[in-house]
């Protein structure tokens, strides 16, 4: 899948598109999902245009890598979620129901979750 400049996560990057803003550093953006499925549900994004978790691996700077993954941890701490615990989700693909084509991580909490998955097929 190649990577598509006019989504909407780069749309919001770009300012074309407002966000409710939680967090945001060189490498990384956080908002509130607009559609939450979780008392707390943030999106973590990195700021580099990358479709998957298989493409930033491959493609993003170490310090892009490690930028990301200590904003997910901080906006989990900062929204209060750690004591409590909390998921986070990112779905690659058609198979794993990515909707928007730019990687990004759920950052789910607030409540107990449920199981992490139900019975496929």
């Amino acid at each position: 899948m190649a990577y598509d400049p006019n989504n909407v996560f780069a749309r919001i990057l770009r300012g074309e598109i407002p966000c409710k803003k939680v967090y945001e550093d060189e490498h990384s953006l956080a908002f509130h999902d607009i559609n939450p499925q979780a008392p707390v549900h943030i999106l973590v994004i990195p700021k580099g245009p990358y479709v998957s978790m298989a493409d930033f691996g491959a493609s993003a700077s170490e310090a892009e890598i490690a930028g990301f993954f200590r904003a997910v941890a901080k906006v989990a701490a900062d929204a209060g979620l750690v004591e409590t615990g909390y998921r986070i989700l990112a779905n690659t693909g058609r198979h794993g129901n990515q909707e928007v084509p730019h990687f990004h991580v759920h950052i789910f909490g607030g409540a107990p979750l449920g199981r992490m998955i139900g019975k496929v097929g």
